[in-house]
């Protein structure tokens, strides 16, 4: 049945570090029309203490409110949701406590998601928000706890960066008793055009057209503007904001702030997030901000409809990483078709979708000589450190975690990793990107027999055709030394002939 006949429902959620939000969509005719939303502001970067650990009652605060979007998602297709996670889940020390909470609580996976693919989301959400433009576009996206600057055109960014400072982090930094004085202001707007002058270069109005707010921090200034009549259409100018900075500084305390347009729950936040703004404009020579209704969520939407169209921006990146780091495209494909095939032999004893364990295993077999370009001596090892630490759009930090590891583990001796235990779902996988790796060694196109691999009591047998090792020395002599291997690290990999 087409999706025009049967409109999809969609929905993403997104944690930020002041405001929780759930999007709903619904997917008809390629098309999104938004049309449900809930907002709670959890304010969750404001109960990181100086140890950059989450107090126990934010943490219950987040889940609570988490809860409330699991009823709402209740009945949902899996893959029908996507729920991301920003700057707070990022830094805070005891995230795996928050992470693991929270996920038991909304009913869906959560991915924590690194910043610059934070940045690439929000420029996606705010490009089918707005009129369609020629030139470039600067889109700056102020959050709780880091603020997103992106370039680019059309629905692509180009250059995208993340700084940690965000409309909580500044307010608790520099306005924590709530006194709205001019010196709070000159520290605050100094220490953001600290941070911005280190990517004033590749940000400054010489690259761009257009300049694009997007979040509650620009939304909100661009409402105060117009009500107290200082913007005549909704945009944000620079005039305004140092006239708003003036009628700010006259309240003298945010508990005497009643500007029309402010609302009681961005009252705690406006200055830290004011002066991030400002700090913005000084530096990168912005005269006039247009506002984007969208941002984050609405572009993890369009990914997800991309991903269900089959038009994942995973697979491009992949691509692209394989034309990058000279990838030889005709092994990686030969180590790809064997680990799917050893892959089917154990798919009734996965416990995550056979789907998701296949997209593992198609990556890391496209990418696991990347690190070959840095060196071929561990080139395993640099495969991995590429993986885990570059930009790569698409993906979530977990997912770069989940590749690097099975990159690492892809060859040579496993004593030094943390090792899951033999029922772990990693443990399969690896075994089989280790065993594709080790058949294809000779790198040409050459009968490879029907290997059946089985896990049972805790040990891995792999079946080969009778005769076929004598007639194959070194993989014998591999095969050996892979048997070693795994005793090392504790666990048992038997050949049966």
């Amino acid at each position: 049945m087409s999706l025009a006949q049967a409109p999809v429902e969609i929905a993403a959620v997104d944690l930020g570090s002041n405001s929780f939000r759930l999007q709903v969509a619904r997917m008809a005719d390629d098309h999104l029309f938004m049309h449900d939303s809930l907002r709670e502001m959890v304010r969750l970067g404001a109960g990181l203490n100086k140890d950059k650990f989450l107090e126990a009652d934010t943490i219950d605060r987040a889940v609570e409110s988490l809860r409330r979007f699991g009823e709402r998602l209740r009945g949902f297709d899996p893959h029908n949701v996507r729920a991301v996670a920003t700057n707070t889940f990022r830094v805070a020390r005891n995230s795996p406590e928050l992470l693991s909470r929270a996920q038991e609580a909304l009913g869906f996976p959560i991915e924590i998601i690194a910043g610059r693919e934070e940045a690439r989301m929000i420029f996606i959400g705010v490009s089918h928000d707005l009129q369609p433009y020629s030139g470039k576009r600067l889109v700056i996206d102020i959050g709780g706890g880091s603020t997103e600057f992106v370039i680019g055109q059309g629905f692509e960014p180009s250059d995208m960066e993340s700084l940690y400072m965000g409309c909580v982090s500044y307010s608790l930094r520099f306005f924590e008793d709530g006194k709205l004085s001019e010196g709070n202001f000159k520290r605050a707007e100094i220490a953001a055009r600290s941070e911005i002058q280190g990517i004033r270069r590749s940000f400054s109005a010489e690259r761009w057209g257009q300049a694009v707010g997007s979040a509650g921090t620009a939304r909100t200034l661009s409402q105060v503007l117009l009500a107290n009549g200082l913007s005549k259409d909704g945009g944000i100018t620079r005039t305004g904001l140092y006239e708003l900075k003036n009628l700010l500084i006259q309240a003298k305390d945010v508990k005497n702030l009643q500007l029309p347009g402010l609302s009681a729950d961005r009252a705690p936040v406006i200055a830290g997030g004011f002066c991030i703004l400002l700090g913005a404009f000084a530096e990168l020579g912005i005269e006039r901000m247009e506002v984007s209704e969208s941002g984050l969520r609405q572009g993890v939407l369009y990914e997800l409809l991309g991903r269900i169209q089959h038009h994942d921006t995973r697979e491009s990146t992949v691509r692209q990483f394989m034309r990058r780091y000279h990838v030889d495209a005709s092994q990686a494909k030969r180590v790809q078709a064997l680990a799917l095939s050893l892959l089917r032999s154990l798919e009734s004893q996965l416990s995550m979708e056979v789907e998701t364990a296949s997209h593992y295993l198609i990556w890391a077999s496209l990418l696991h000589e990347i690190g070959i370009t840095i060196a071929h001596t561990g080139y395993h090892k640099h495969s991995a450190y590429i993986v885990e630490n570059a930009d790569m759009p698409g993906f979530s930090k977990m997912e770069q975690q989940m590749l690097g590891l099975l990159l690492r583990a892809q060859r040579r001796s496993l004593t030094k990793l943390s090792l899951p235990p033999v029922i772990d779902d990693r443990i399969k996988l690896i075994m089989v990107l280790r065993l594709a790796v080790l058949f294809q060694r000779n790198r040409m196109e050459l009968v490879i027999p029907n290997l059946q691999l089985s896990l049972n009591d805790g040990q891995f047998e792999l079946k080969l055709p009778t005769d076929w090792l004598s007639q194959n020395p070194l993989t014998e002599a591999e095969l050996e030394a892979e048997i070693g291997f795994w005793k090392d690290a504790g666990l048992v990999l038997k050949v049966l002939v």
